[in-house]
């Protein structure tokens, strides 16, 4: 979504009390049992996490409320006589995990902190996005006119779920979904003042703003409110019989975090291929990431396609103010402006990944100098950022950028949009639904198997007869798909044992069926083996194992965690999600040799059979009731 006349025009954090180092956490987040240590240690190992800030005292009790948190960034952001800037304020949008009351809404408590005056207020509740949501409220009622001044504000206090009192109740244990975040979550608020002109001084000016969901597709992933038998706080005889099963601690599934990477990866590519993003023409790079851990996860998916941003232009806050939620990246434009000084021109990006039930956000702003006339901006832009893009932003489709691309950056954008689209089909199938929503039962599974034993039996025979007709000109591939074929030549006999552990009456592989879905399939992939240099399989090879590293990951856990044990009938599953990283490796270094011999045409072929294989591959799955 583009902007013409949005601007930040001053930012503000507040973060309470001293920084809390990693040895005195436990001053304020006791210990629960004696898995407490060995947890925490091992995620203070890989967040990178060494100071934070607490609203609450040693003894657990709240210095501040959520509201006053945020009440004090934003008379950090506006300055000065922040009561007498309030009233050139028309709208106030808020935005938090963990507000005071349950209701009414954040921003109206946080009007009455602040005793502004009467204006429009916007509250929005959720994860880590949720103040991007609120930025994008206020920018759009900005940019239509409705009002000319805004200031947008998110504030999380966490530290309150986390106390030791709060796992006591009925002695309730909490497994490690609910250990986890209390070493990752900390408290503060940030907030930033638009308008429709940019003042005077330096502002940034908002030129792209993307905010998706995809909540409609994927598993609950963070909450707070559920008990871990699924039993909703509100359905429970009384608040204290939600709260003795656990049903209001805070919870992350960390086994489904590497779909909200693999979800805002692939947004970030289709927007790059839309124009909408130029990595090139970015000078700083703020993410939201909550764990050291995932920056290299970032960056290496982003390589492979060149989109990365150099490590350089990276810019986080998390080591010293911890993870703040969806306050976060306020905190962090906050710091950064402060600590980095970005020259007039230059563009910083900010991403935010939310992994509550996934939602991805990324804005674009560029820093502009009021008091400085257009053609002396441009000309001091010149000395301190790099030469401009070959498409400037925004732009229609990179087409001329592209065609400087190496074949393989190019061919692995491609296939990440349909890809991104396959997943999306996939998680909405009727079989992964019963998955997600604890519906699917020994039946299911097994009925699933039926049909996909027969089809997994095919794909060494498929890839055989593809590297057979490899012609002279590619007979240099033809060792590499035999070794890949011979990993697979095995694999339906596991998925058949599992499917017979499982509760499967059919005694011989023989007379299992594929469904249509997965015939239509199957003939496409012979019939395509057949030809001479079916090299566009290698797109079909994408699709595939993709599945298997990606998605099925993913759903395994959801499976044991509904169907209980089924004895060994989750092996096959378990392989795949664990192996086929090894896979896309060596398919990886099959298409480099592919396209430095063949070129466009190639790339071509392998975006076209990794799109007929992803319609048919999620046929296969739609058609499995």
């Amino acid at each position: 979504m583009r902007f013409d006349d949005v601007y930040i025009t001053s930012t503000g954090a507040y973060f309470p009390g001293d920084p809390v180092g990693n040895d005195d956490i436990d001053r304020y987040i006791a210990p629960i049992n004696a898995l407490s240590p060995r947890i925490k240690r091992r995620i203070l190992g890989e967040n990178g996490i060494q100071t934070r800030h607490y609203a609450i005292d040693e003894q657990g009790r709240s210095t501040h409320t959520c509201a006053a948190l945020a009440a004090h960034a934003v008379r950090a952001c506006l300055g000065g006589d922040a009561q007498a800037a309030l009233r050139e304020i028309d709208l106030l949008a808020a935005a938090s995990s963990s507000g005071d009351l349950i209701l009414p809404g954040f921003a109206n408590m946080l009007q009455a902190e602040l005793r502004a005056p009467a204006m429009t207020t916007a509250s929005h509740h959720g994860v880590c996005a949720s103040g991007m949501a609120a930025l994008q409220h206020a920018a759009l009622a900005l940019q239509h006119g409705q009002h000319r001044q805004a200031v947008v504000a998110a504030a999380e206090f966490p530290s309150r779920l986390f106390k030791r009192s709060r796992f006591a109740p009925g002695g309730y244990n909490a497994d490690f979904d609910a250990h986890f975040l209390r070493w990752m979550l900390s408290d503060g608020a940030g907030a930033w003042r638009l308008s429709t002109r940019p003042g005077t001084g330096l502002a940034l000016k908002l030129e792209q703003l993307h905010l998706k969901s995809f909540s409609g597709e994927l598993p609950l992933c963070m909450q707070a409110g559920r008990a871990p038998d699924g039993q909703l706080w509100g359905d429970h005889e009384d608040f204290t019989a939600a709260d003795t099963a656990g049903a209001m601690l805070l919870r992350q599934d960390i086994r489904l975090l590497p779909q909200l990477f693999d979800v805002a990866t692939h947004e970030y590519v289709k927007l790059a291929q839309t124009g909408a993003i130029d990595p090139a023409a970015v000078d700083h790079f703020l993410c939201h990431y909550s764990s050291e851990r995932f920056a290299p996860v970032v960056k290496q998916c982003l390589q492979l396609a060149q989109l990365d941003i150099p490590e350089e232009k990276w810019y986080s806050n998390l080591k010293f103010r911890g993870n703040l939620g969806s306050a976060s990246i306020f905190t962090m434009l906050d710091d950064f402006l402060r600590e980095r000084r970005p020259q007039p021109g230059q563009r910083i990006l900010l991403f935010v990944p939310e992994s509550g039930r996934f939602t991805v956000a990324f804005a674009l702003l560029k820093v502009v100098d009021a008091d400085t006339p257009a053609s002396q901006a441009t000309a001091a832009a010149a000395h301190t950022i790099d030469p401009p893009s070959p498409v400037p932003l925004p732009a229609p489709p990179h087409a001329a950028d592209d065609k400087q691309l190496p074949e393989v950056a190019r061919l692995l954008r491609e296939l990440a949009l349909v890809w991104h689209d396959y997943r999306s089909r996939v998680w909405k199938t009727p079989l992964v639904g019963k998955i997600l929503d604890g519906s699917v039962g020994k039946a299911d599974y097994v009925d699933w198997m039926e049909q996909w034993v027969p089809q997994v039996r095919e794909g060494s025979l498929w890839m055989r007869k593809a590297a057979d007709h490899l012609t002279p000109k590619y007979a240099v591939l033809r060792d590499t798909v035999h070794h890949h074929a011979d990993d697979e030549q095995f694999d339906y006999n596991v998925l058949f044992e599992d499917y017979r552990n499982a509760g499967g009456k059919v005694a011989s592989l023989d007379e299992l069926k594929r469904n249509p879905g997965g015939e239509a399939l199957n003939a496409y992939l012979h019939a395509r083996a057949a030809q001479p240099d079916a090299l566009g399989l290698l797109g079909a090879m994408y699709i595939i194992e993709g599945t298997g590293q990606r998605i099925v990951p993913a759903l395994l856990p959801l499976l044991r965690q509904r169907l209980g044990w089924l004895g060994r009938s989750f092996t096959f599953l378990a392989y795949h999600g664990e192996n086929d990283v090894a896979h896309l490796q060596r398919w990886l270094a099959a298409v480099e040799t592919a396209l430095a011999i063949g070129g466009r045409d190639i790339a071509d072929d392998i975006v076209d059979d990794a799109r007929h294989v992803a319609a048919l591959y999620a046929r296969q799955l739609e058609m499995i009731r």
